[in-house]
C-alpha cells in the first residue's frame, strides 16, 4: 500500500510520517498492494476550537473509496483515532465483499446438483470379435 501524508497549515516531520506508517500497518495488511491511503494532516487555526489538530485518511481501493476523519488536541491521538476508525471500515468492507461471494457461490452449486447425470454407456463384450454386434446391419 502506498502512503502519502500531506501537511495543511502544519509542518509534516518524520517522526509523524513514520507514526502514520506504523498506525496504518494493520490497514495495510488488510488491503491490496495496489490501495493508495492519503493522509492529510492539518491545524485549525481558530482559537475558539478546542480540537484544532485534524487528521483526514483516504483510501482509494479498487472500486470504492474509504474516508475517515478524526480531530483532537494532539494531532497524534488524532492519526491514532483516524487510523482506528478506517480499519473498521476496512473490515467492515471485507466481511461484506466475503458474504456476497460466498451467497454466489452457494447460488450457483444448487443448479449444477439438479442436473441429471449423463447415463453410463452399456459395456461392449470383446472377448467374440467375428459375432456382430447388437443393431449391426452389415451382418445380415
Amino acid at each position: 500500500m502506498r502512503i502519502e501524508v500531506k501537511g495543511r497549515n502544519l509542518a509534516v516531520s518524520e517522526d509523524l510520517r513514520e507514526h502514520v506508517a506504523k498506525r496504518f500497518r494493520k490497514v495495510s495488511r488488510q488491503v491490496s498492494e495496489l490501495a493508495e491511503l492519503e493522509v492529510e494532516l492539518s491545524k485549525e487555526r481558530n482559537p475558539a476550537i478546542a480540537d484544532c489538530h485534524v487528521a483526514e485518511a483516504t483510501l482509494h481501493l479498487k472500486g470504492v473509496t474509504l474516508r475517515a476523519r478524526d480531530a483532537s488536541p494532539d494531532i497524534v491521538h488524532s492519526i491514532n483515532l483516524c487510523a482506528d476508525e478506517l480499519s473498521r471500515q476496512v473490515k467492515r468492507h471485507r466481511d461484506k465483499r466475503r458474504k456476497r461471494r460466498e451467497a454466489r457461490t452457494a447460488s450457483a452449486q444448487p443448479q449444477e446438483a439438479s442436473l441429471p447425470a449423463p447415463a453410463a454407456p452399456a459395456p461392449v463384450d470383446m472377448s467374440a470379435p467375428n459375432e456382430p454386434l447388437p443393431g449391426d446391419i452389415s451382418a445380415a
